[in-house]
């Protein structure tokens, strides 16, 4: 006699919630993140240096002289033929100004400009950034911090060579370093999955954001949108806002070449990783409606996905049908985040991510609705 499982409302109810997110984020994965998962680079073509464009890489520093003296020399030793390095010294009380007056003597190519007193009718560094886009000289800019190491002398070659005559945007990579520990790990897997959405919804045709530490842009869309003005007022967003803002599916392109990574000092105390995570999480809701809307489904059908698997196997009802569906959608996932993790230089997260996810997924939610309530208000 064959026995046939008894379905309680109950048990119907949460399989279909269950059912609905699991299918919802496997959309998602096979819609859009598998685009970078399975990126497929056009064919290398050889640029020759006088169809290259001159470029400007514009970065605002504050109290950056360490990080400077690290990373400068590798931008100023760039393997490209016409650039510029534009440096905003926004009111350092450190070392930063004479060692920037120094290497200015020392190298033709680069720009200081120094801002002396704070003005408290601007918060962040999107005066200071403003001030180095428009002295910059090219049309071509392409933006990084003073933290920030580009991964080869190959930067600026690979970012510029993904402009075509109707390209505006190249959004671009910036991992962390990878260093020992936990907190580190952590740092480097959120970089990765906040990089598979960015990324794979730009090769979708659907751009939505880019990261400061690695992006360029013409000066001409810059100056026609009048810059940061219509967001002056939050601190952050230089970046991700502004992209929102002018971002659109035929001006845009991806830099997804090793080459054309920048990496970032990564937080080193879990207190200053959540201040710079909350910084990080209050511009979303500027975002414009269809983009807070995708990424609201995508997070929220995570959420309730494990919400409903573990409260599934807690409660004990069909929890055999719950991790064979757990199972399928993992599978799955655990594909796509192999190519994602070793296309990005980060193979070595995934088994971390299996077993991080489901705390990630909790715990993201809050630190976004605690930062949208309580926004911090400097940029540091």
């Amino acid at each position: 006699m064959t026995l046939i499982p008894v379905f309680t409302p109950t048990a119907l109810i949460l399989l279909s919630i269950l059912g609905s997110a699991t299918l919802i984020l496997l959309t998602y994965y096979l819609a859009f993140f598998a685009r970078l998962a399975f990126y497929r680079p056009p064919k290398a073509e050889s640029t020759p240096a006088v169809n290259l464009p001159p470029v400007s890489i514009v970065m605002s520093a504050r109290d950056e002289y360490h990080n400077l003296v690290n990373n400068l020399p590798a931008l100023l030793n760039q393997d490209y033929p016409d650039f510029e390095v534009v440096i905003v010294n926004h009111t350092s009380t450190d070392e930063t100004g004479s060692y920037l007056q120094q290497l200015a003597r020392e190298h033709r190519h680069l720009k200081v400009i120094s801002i002396e007193h704070e003005l408290n009718f601007f918060k962040g560094k999107k005066f200071p950034l403003s001030i180095g886009i428009k002295s910059a000289k090219n049309e071509i800019l392409l933006l990084t911090d003073a933290d920030c190491k580009p991964a080869s002398d190959q930067w600026i070659k690979e970012m510029a060579s993904c402009y075509r005559p109707d390209t505006e945007i190249v959004v671009g990579y910036g991992p962390y370093e990878k260093r020992k520990g936990l907190l580190n790990a952590l740092i480097r897997y959120d970089a990765v999955m906040v990089a598979m959405q960015y990324l794979s919804f730009a090769l979708a045709k659907i751009p939505y954001m880019g990261v400061g530490r690695n992006l360029s842009y013409r000066k001409s869309l810059f100056l026609k949108n009048k810059g940061f003005t219509s967001h002056y007022k939050i601190a952050s967003g230089d970046d991700d806002l502004f992209i929102n803002q002018v971002a659109r599916s035929s001006n845009t392109q991806v830099a997804l070449q090793k080459e054309s990574f920048v990496y970032s000092v990564p937080k080193t105390s879990l207190k200053s990783y959540i201040r710079q995570k909350r910084r990080h999480l209050t511009t979303g809701k500027h975002y414009k409606a269809r983009f807070k809307w995708l990424l609201g489904l995508y997070s929220l059908s995570q959420v309730v996905f494990w919400l409903m698997f573990l409260l599934m196997l807690i409660l004990n009802i069909q929890p055999f049908i719950a991790l064979a569906v757990w199972f399928f959608k993992t599978l799955i996932t655990f594909i796509v985040q192999k190519k994602v993790c070793s296309r990005l230089q980060e193979p070595q997260l995934l088994l971390f991510s299996l077993a991080i996810e489901p705390l990630y997924v909790l715990v993201l939610p809050l630190f976004t609705i605690i930062s949208s309530v309580n926004q911090p208000k400097e940029w540091k």
